[in-house]
């Protein structure tokens, strides 16, 4: 009895939340749509199942506006770890959910998303790991097209409308992110007639920073990426013709020269670069020590 105290709130929070969620309605959610050219046009996933994504019709005056979202979800560099994402969510489409809420900057609450609630909102699903820049021609297995997951969800948006947009944003998270900028100005010449067009990469800031423990490490393996996925094609020229192509898809090294507007949202303290990018690679110096080095050198 003396644990009454802790199971009264536990209980009021489990009404709660049946409350709420009874209040999404099946019209909220959308449903989930493949290209239908994509597969004849070499576009697939890792396991080479179409494309997917999720879309939602603008509405009042947001009919003409759109937002497209990019999933993000890292990368594979070798035969044996895209196998392995062929079974799992990052490598297939078979296993992305079918139907999907919009929250956030997706979302149509207006008072949550006052800004975009009622633009046209696209929620693309990510299944390449090459941050949609893969572009492999031989019959190769798993398959490595991302670029052509980009190019065919863009054909059927453009069919769906896109083509007459007067605002739009292209943005991603994390892989996505990066995927972001560097399809910003492809995306750009894709509705030349918009008034405007802005990128957003959230989390997609992947550092080179050849002052930080593990440099050549990041280099090796974005270098990696690049070659295995054929990417080298999709990065912008204006960097590849000066420098080696593996430093290229470091967002410091390209951001000067895109030229459609480009927001970044990156924590100064992020878990996944602090981790993977430092205290994973720099395996010589203390975690302690390397969180330190971090810190300090991001901070200059």
């Amino acid at each position: 009895m003396a644990d009454h105290w802790f199971i009264r709130p536990l209980i009021i929070c489990f009404l709660m939340m049946m409350m709420m969620s009874s209040q999404v309605r099946a019209s909220d959610w959308t449903n989930i749509i493949t290209p239908e050219s994509a597969i004849s046009k070499g576009a697939a996933c890792l396991d080479e199942s179409p494309p997917a994504y999720y879309f939602r019709n603008g509405s009042g005056d947001g009919v003409d506006n759109w937002l497209i979202y990019m999933e993000g979800g890292g990368w594979c560099i070798s035969n044996k770890g895209c196998l392995e994402r062929t079974k799992i969510y990052t490598g297939t489409s078979t296993l992305k959910p079918k139907r999907m809420y919009f929250t956030d900057i997706l979302s149509e609450d207006q008072t949550i998303n006052p800004d975009f609630y009622n633009w046209n909102r696209v929620f693309v699903a990510y299944c390449d790991s090459s941050s949609y820049l893969g572009d492999v021609e031989s019959n190769t297995y798993p398959n490595r097209r991302g670029s052509r997951i980009f190019d065919s969800v863009m054909e059927d948006l453009l069919a769906k409308g896109m083509k007459n947009a007067k605002n739009a944003i292209l943005s991603g998270g994390s892989a996505g992110g990066l995927g972001t900028i560097l399809h910003c100005d492809g995306f750009r010449s894709l509705i030349p007639k918009a008034s405007r067009v802005k990128c957003i990469s959230d989390a997609g800031f992947f550092i080179h920073a050849k002052n930080l423990h593990g440099a050549q490490e990041r280099e090796r393996f974005f270098a990696d990426m690049i070659a295995y996925h054929g990417a080298t094609k999709h990065l912008p020229a204006s960097c590849t013709t000066k420098m080696n192509p593996s430093l290229c898809i470091f967002p410091e090294n390209i951001v000067k020269d895109i030229q459609t507007p480009l927001f970044f949202l990156e924590s100064a303290f992020d878990g996944h670069q602090e981790f993977w990018f430092t205290l994973a690679i720099a395996m010589d110096t203390s975690w302690t020590k390397a969180g330190a080095l971090t810190r300090q050198h991001c901070e200059k």
